[in-house]
């Protein structure tokens, strides 16, 4: 398994592209935070949507999706960052509903349709740069699509998909992304539509063996594209017990004397990886002298 992500582009670069197939990645994301089926399939379209809207992202750039449906997942917080990583995490992991009439997960009513999405990219500017959109469905891929056609304008399709096994794994996980620009035929894009709805479910094609470029071939179809770039992607936090220190420092002198009172260090959990970090009696005395030497 892999986490491959391909760039594509038509020849005139009016149509814009990108497919991926993300299974380990979800799976690493399903086994760090013990999610249902139902959470499972939530994370891992919100991880894959967010690894596209994260493509031109350079440096210290990092782009951080938050959707707060009326669902009983809670939020979903997904992040990425210019290193191909990507990491996230569902408020309520155990969340899991029956099966929709057609026997699919029924993430819709999980998330909840009544709701925003919000799209923050911070740039390394004063200030973080935040848009959002209200929720149309709650599946996740047709939220990112209606983001992206507000927020930029342009005409855009999101197809995410998470296969779970009987044994609660992740067997197949990937996704597609069209972007259509300024100077696209009509023709172009009447094609290109009417190709998509003959695709199968993403996750039909990458169980069946497909590859990324397969995938975006069975998307274009006789429409020429060429592929840009590859780029392998991964589930990683960029938590550790340095961002952690900072975090109780923040938190100020007469926060870590109550601690010092109440209990005999203190247990830090990364919300992102779901990591637990412990910092003892004298590393938080250690904190708290750094604090009265500023």
């Amino acid at each position: 398994m892999h986490n491959r992500l391909i760039r594509a582009a038509t020849r005139d670069g009016s149509i814009r592209a990108a497919a991926c197939i993300a299974t380990e990645l979800v799976e690493t994301a399903r086994r760090c935070h013990e999610t249902s089926p139902t959470a499972t399939a939530a994370l891992g379209r919100a991880l894959i949507g967010t690894m596209f809207l994260g493509l031109n992202l350079k440096g210290e750039d990092t782009l951080t999706v938050r959707i707060f449906g009326d669902g009983p997942l809670g939020g979903i917080i997904t992040q990425a960052d210019a290193n191909y990583s990507v990491r996230g995490y569902v408020q309520e992991p155990h969340v899991h509903l029956p099966p929709t009439s057609q026997g699919k997960l029924d993430v819709g009513r999980a998330v909840g349709k009544d709701g925003f999405i919000y799209v923050t990219k911070d740039l390394g500017l004063k200030e973080p740069y935040t848009g959002s959109s209200p929720l149309v469905s709650g599946e996740i891929a047709e939220d990112f699509a209606y983001f992206l056609h507000q927020s930029e304008q342009t005409p855009a399709v999101v197809a995410l998909g998470v296969l779970i096994d009987r044994d609660h794994t992740c067997i197949a996980a990937g996704g597609y992304f069209i972007q259509a620009f300024p100077g696209a035929q009509e023709d172009t894009l009447a094609q290109l539509e009417k190709n998509i709805g003959e695709v199968p479910p993403v996750t039909n094609l990458i169980a069946d063996g497909f590859q990324e470029v397969e995938i975006l071939q069975k998307v274009f179809g006789n429409i020429p594209f060429e592929v840009l770039a590859e780029e392998d992607w991964r589930f990683l936090c960029r938590c550790g017990k340095e961002r952690l220190e900072k975090i109780l420092i923040s938190l100020g002198p007469e926060e870590l004397k109550d601690m010092l009172e109440k209990e005999q260090g203190a247990e830090l959990r990364c919300h992102f990886c779901n990591k637990q970090y412990h910092f003892s009696r004298e590393e938080i005395e250690a904190l708290l002298e750094e604090i009265r030497s500023y």
